[in-house]
């Protein structure tokens, strides 16, 4: 992140307590979970997470629109992840704000179903993304490698995931392939993975 220093949060080295899954307690910065208006919610809530701190941007030169935008009347600066605290601080990271896949208002974190789809024995890599809905707006779209000699059908798969997530956070749409588009440095961007699945689709016959 190029408006902090690059480590800001972190699991403590022992005797200290590490906590799997989590990014840790802030290191040199005050993190907190703030809502869209700036006030922090509950330990174990889901919000934006915000840092503030000596070694965290003040803000944008000249860029007074985008100062309002990215920090809070606190000085917190918004950092785009969406994540949760527990009672001792340690900060979860559960998705990107701006990738959430908003179905019929309903807002589901790409990465959870990542980590689910993780699971499956036959599966390598899994990438999950948005994809427009008539009825819903947005519904849930994945991309699935699966590991050498396997074999995994659609129905299957959505049969597996509905044991594992909420009805309406199993994917409507599962693609199949046997690379995962990335950038030039290795990188997955879902925007790139789903772009790449939908040219796959084959286009709806005209009335």
């Amino acid at each position: 992140m190029t408006e902090a220093a690059h480590q800001m949060t972190s699991n403590p080295l022992p005797p200290g307590r590490r906590s799997p899954g989590s990014v840790g307690v802030g290191q040199g910065v005050e993190v907190r979970i703030l809502d869209a208006e700036g006030k922090e919610v509950p330990r174990g809530g889901e919000a934006e997470i915000c840092v503030r701190g000596e070694n965290v941007t003040k803000g944008y030169l000249n860029n007074p629109k985008a100062n309002a935008e990215s920090f809070t009347k606190e000085g917190f600066f918004r950092t785009g992840d969406q994540g949760k605290m527990d009672e001792d601080g340690y900060v979860t990271i559960t998705g990107r704000i701006k990738e959430l896949i908003n179905k019929g208002g309903e807002k589901i974190s790409p990465i959870e179903l990542d980590n689910v789809l993780a699971q499956h024995p036959a599966v390598a890599e899994a990438v999950s993304f948005a994809v427009q809905d008539e009825m819903y707006g947005q519904e849930v779209g994945v991309a699935v490698v699966l590991k050498g000699g396997k074999k995994l059908g659609v129905d299957e798969l959505r049969e597996w995931m509905s044991q594992r997530v909420a009805k309406f956070k199993v994917p409507k749409k599962v693609f199949f392939t046997e690379v995962m588009p990335k950038t030039a440095t290795g990188k997955i961007q879902r925007r790139m993975v789903a772009d790449a699945m939908l040219k796959t689709e084959k286009p709806k016959a005209k009335l």
